[in-house]
């Protein structure tokens, strides 16, 4: 069932960057249980259209291979569930603003008395210490202040670009992941949990990893180059006759051989463009000479030719060209889950493969509170339902 079988994980968060952390220790095997506010559960669930059935498309994306409870955190018997939980727990992700877990009385000093081995896994804005600790965080807000969308767009005088992902949200949970992970061996060795700390604003700091480099070195913040590189040209995107390709002349090896390609032997004599150097200081001209070249010919075309020649090659795929590529189902990046309502549902297949412990996708996104006598129950808890402290569906 994958390498974490046998790690029990609370998964206290909502959207999307807590819940991804959640999504790649469930499909590693891990027994999540997503534990939903009352009323009304995930605002993820409210994120329409698009939907599948009754079911937000959004919220089954991010919360398969989770087990789900309700619990109003609020009421007594919602909080004495959470504590009689924690006690079995080995993880606990939140992602709550911060002080939020604090004012419900069930922070992490609070649940490091009932539970001292409990790793817990806190997911902000801007993290848990520093002058920015009490800002909410959003994406949005995330690639703004991290710097990335000043090199995010088309070039120089035009409007900032946030990237079409939310980058710093995904990226956010798979640093949360990774640390659960690595507190994780640290308690199988010591015995003893703690706190494990990210943030969105760290998540969008450590994709400026080549532009900080350039900064630090020149004293320059880098700025949009379109799809284009700073540190390498040609390595960008171009319009052929009927759509757009990437191309990567990254080295000078490559760059010859796209020369020869292009069928423009004038170009390997271009002192502008001699080396990689010469290239990116004349990156603008490069582009100028290139363009018209590859609106001679298809993308077919010139994928064939620059496989053949041994030149990085891409055509630039819609979401429905990525599903249906052949390297994405042989990979399992796209697969199907049973739901309990809605039947077989596609969804995304799990990014990291194991040889000898394959994780997996094994169930679809639960119900709002759809487990939540089953996890009651486990963990030898009397019914509060009456007290609506839980629910089910």
């Amino acid at each position: 069932m994958g390498p974490l079988e046998g790690m029990k994980v609370l998964d206290l968060s909502h959207v999307m960057a807590g819940p991804t952390c959640a999504l790649m220790l469930a499909d590693m095997g891990a027994d999540v249980v997503k534990v939903e506010k009352l009323p009304g559960g995930d605002d993820v669930r409210r994120q329409v259209p698009p939907r599948i059935g009754d079911e937000a498309a959004s919220f089954l994306m991010m919360n398969r291979n989770k087990r789900g409870i309700a619990l109003d955190l609020k009421a007594e018997g919602g909080r004495r569930v959470l504590e009689r939980l924690v006690a079995g727990a080995d993880v606990l992700v939140e992602n709550f603003s911060p002080g939020t877990m604090e004012r419900l009385g069930v922070g992490y000093e609070r649940l490091a008395g009932i539970n001292p081995a409990l790793v817990y896994c806190s997911v902000t804005g801007f993290g848990r210490t520093g002058p920015d600790a009490r800002r909410r965080g959003f994406d949005l807000v995330a690639q703004a202040t991290s710097g990335i969308m000043s090199f995010t767009g088309e070039g120089p005088g035009r409007p900032p670009v946030k990237c079409g992902a939310p980058l710093t949200d995904i990226t956010a949970g798979i640093l949360a992941a990774m640390g659960v992970v690595a507190a994780y061996a640290n308690r199988l060795r010591t015995g003893r949990g703690q706190v494990v700390d990210t943030s969105l604003f760290e998540a969008g700091i450590v994709h400026t990893y080549w532009q900080s480099a350039i900064a630090f070195a020149t004293g320059v913040a880098p700025g949009a180059m379109g799809s284009a590189h700073p540190l390498s040209a040609p390595y960008q995107a171009f319009e052929a006759e009927d759509g757009w390709l990437v191309v990567g002349g990254a080295n000078q090896a490559n760059w010859l051989r796209l020369v020869d390609a292009l069928e423009a032997p004038g170009l390997r004599d271009d002192p502008r463009f001699a080396e990689n150097r010469d290239r990116i200081v004349n990156v603008a001209a490069l582009e100028a000479e290139l363009a018209p070249l590859f609106r001679r010919r298809k993308v077919a075309d010139w994928l064939a030719r620059l496989e053949e020649a041994g030149v990085p090659c891409a055509p630039v795929n819609d979401v429905l060209q990525m599903h249906a590529h052949p390297q994405a189902i042989a990979r399992g990046m796209v697969t199907e889950v049973e739901h309990a309502t809605l039947g077989r549902v596609r969804t995304i297949g799990t990014p990291v493969k194991f040889s000898r412990t394959p994780g997996g996708v094994r169930r679809g996104a639960p119900l709002l509170g759809q487990h939540t006598r089953e996890v009651l129950r486990e963990a030898e808890i009397g019914s509060l339902f009456e007290e609506g402290a839980v629910a089910e569906p």
